[in-house]
């Protein structure tokens, strides 16, 4: 009886701190979806994919309201360029673990399965490099992102790994 309630506890645990981890990336996109303003889109046509400007440059804020990054999209590409006085880590788990190892290599690794399917070409596989210097985050630059659902899975993922980074080097808690 002992064993199986120790068991049930630890899994227990275990699903806690799951949903407690889902619950913080729910939190983090309400808390992006409701400050957004009002967008007004204009109709295409089905057969054209809505294309980002030719350059447009979106901010990271932090939930304190201090800009720490700045998403600048281009056509096929990004750029990520945190603000000078972002005291940002290049080697925290939040970037590290989450947005380079989850988000860009597992879009990487799709996009090479496509590749190999022929559903993409070679050339369009997702491409990244992280700039340091001293341990400081410098850049992150990301070519061939893909489509418009995939841009707006970025950023979303860079502004919650922006904030958890941030918030780490300030000892800031999130609102």
């Amino acid at each position: 009886m002992k064993s199986f309630l120790q068991k049930r506890v630890t899994q227990l645990e275990e699903e806690v701190n799951s949903l407690k981890s889902f619950l913080e990336v729910v939190d983090s996109l309400l808390a992006e979806r409701s400050f957004r303003p009002v967008q007004i889109h204009t109709t295409q046509p089905p057969s054209a994919p809505p294309q980002p400007a030719s350059s447009d440059t979106v901010p990271v804020m932090s939930t304190d309201g201090v800009r720490i990054a700045s998403i600048i999209v281009r056509s096929s590409s990004l750029e990520i360029t945190p603000e000078s006085n972002a005291p940002l880590d290049a080697n925290s788990p939040p970037l590290r673990a989450f947005f380079v190892g989850k988000v860009l290599e597992g879009m990487q690794a799709k996009d090479k399965e496509a590749a190999m399917a022929g559903t993409i070409q070679p050339d369009a596989i997702l491409t990244y490099s992280v700039e340091q210097e001293g341990g400081k985050l410098k850049a992150i630059h990301v070519q061939n992102y893909g489509d418009e659902r995939r841009l707006l899975e970025l950023k979303n993922a860079i502004r919650w790994t922006f904030r958890r980074m941030y918030e780490k080097a300030t000892g800031t808690k999130p609102a």
